[in-house]
């Protein structure tokens, strides 16, 4: 077995069983440039539970490395802290070889799984519904189940093994890296691939990040270890990410302002990078991001913490450019909330592109806080001054 592969013991007797795609560049869309790992744990008591499983093509990896611990036969439960299928696509291989095990799941989560899985047996399965509170005793250690609806998928919950502190938290606090190293004193400064995974998946769920804190706090929970199903495990320091859930979820921001755009004959571009001057003259943090040569995923990882961004677009049968497009109905998926925006773009024998953006910022939530700007053709001087002007009023909006 690859060293990189096998268990690792997070605390006696309980152990980290996943798997490391290093190869990982897109996970539905979302750009995954270093690789990625689908985590599933171990406990091992007088009675043995599996916490979640991993992508199905890995199945056999992960009954490898079982093995080496326990013959997998013996497992007696299975729990299942979300349906998606990185999660939970093995379970059809291990109920196979445990097919007394009892799956714990939430309702949403009991038929979710029996949706995806019922030509493979799952209405012979053993299942315990459960809810925030319920608790498992393993024996020596007791696990305890927390509902985390729309974190982020209706089913999710969270697990939590009292003894040892440990928050087994699924798709929170994860990250898509490809490392041989498991915990995040390990590894180095990973905070920025923290900001990546949330901004891309949990940014929708601000609300439900901030009430899942407080249920948290309500119901006394100490964490020492937050164990998530992608990336690396806090071991050092947990409330770093806890922490930076809720300023991210709070949607607090720094002076920064994001020009945004893609151009066809260079007009947009020329625009756009007049309006980056104007926002560098006032000393504000401001990033230029063509959307072809940006991938979107990062883009959204800025606009987590920027107050306000430009979009241009030059117009294309009176309307945007398709790759603007396409962006404005990713980012309008996600909801960002409080921020600000203003259109600029250019066009030929009709314009189309600028009000096209602006009415698609506006059903994103953003706040237009000046009209487009557009030019003719080629901007002149005089227009180009304009977009200076622009990006020094837009810095003073972001300070």
């Amino acid at each position: 077995m690859d060293e990189n592969h096998k268990p690792v013991e997070l605390a006696k007797g309980v152990y980290w069983l996943g798997v490391i795609d290093w190869n990982l560049r897109d996970f539905h869309g979302f750009a995954t440039p270093g690789g990625g790992t689908y985590n599933s744990y171990l406990i091992v008591d007088d009675k043995i539970a599996l916490i979640d499983t991993v992508k199905a093509q890995f199945a056999g990896e992960l009954i490898k490395s079982i093995k080496t611990l326990i013959d997998p036969s013996k497992i007696d439960y299975v729990i299942e802290n979300h349906v998606e299928m990185d999660h939970s696509s093995s379970l059809p291989a291990i109920m196979r070889i445990a097919p007394q095990a009892r799956v714990f799941a939430t309702k949403h989560g009991k038929a979710g799984i029996c949706n995806y899985y019922k030509a493979v047996g799952c209405d012979e399965w053993d299942f315990e519904v459960v809810e925030t509170g319920s608790e498992l005793s393993l024996g020596n250690r007791t696990l305890m189940f927390i509902e985390t609806i729309m974190l982020h998928w209706p089913d999710s919950m969270h697990t939590y093994l009292k003894e040892d502190r440990i928050l087994f938290s699924n798709d929170a606090f994860g990250q898509h890296i490809a490392t041989s190293h498991r915990f995040n004193d390990k590894v180095g400064d990973v905070m920025d691939d923290a900001a990546t995974y949330y901004a891309n998946i949990l940014m929708p769920f601000g609300s439900q990040v901030l009430a899942y804190v407080d249920k948290v706090k309500e119901l006394g929970i100490e964490i020492d270890m937050i164990a998530p199903s992608h990336g690396i495990i806090w071991r050092q320091n947990p409330e770093q990410i806890i922490n930076a859930y809720v300023r991210w979820a709070s949607g607090e921001t720094v002076p920064k302002v994001l020009v945004i755009y893609d151009t066809m004959w260079g007009s947009t571009e020329r625009m756009a990078k007049e309006i980056l001057h104007g926002v560098m003259s006032k000393d504000v943090d401001v990033k230029l991001l063509n959307l072809r040569k940006n991938d979107w995923s990062m883009i959204i990882k800025e606009i987590l913490e920027a107050p306000v961004i430009a979009v241009g677009s030059p117009t294309v049968n009176n309307g945007m450019f398709f790759p603007v497009g396409g962006f404005l109905t990713y980012l309008k998926g996600l909801r960002p909330k409080g921020k600000k925006a203003v259109a600029f773009g250019s066009f030929g024998w009709g314009g189309g592109a600028v009000k096209a953006v602006e009415k698609e910022m506006e059903s994103a939530g953003f706040e237009i806080i000046e009209p487009g700007l557009q030019v003719k053709f080629r901007p002149d001087e005089d227009e180009l001054e304009s977009c200076r002007k622009l990006g020094i009023r837009i810095a003073d909006a972001a300070k």
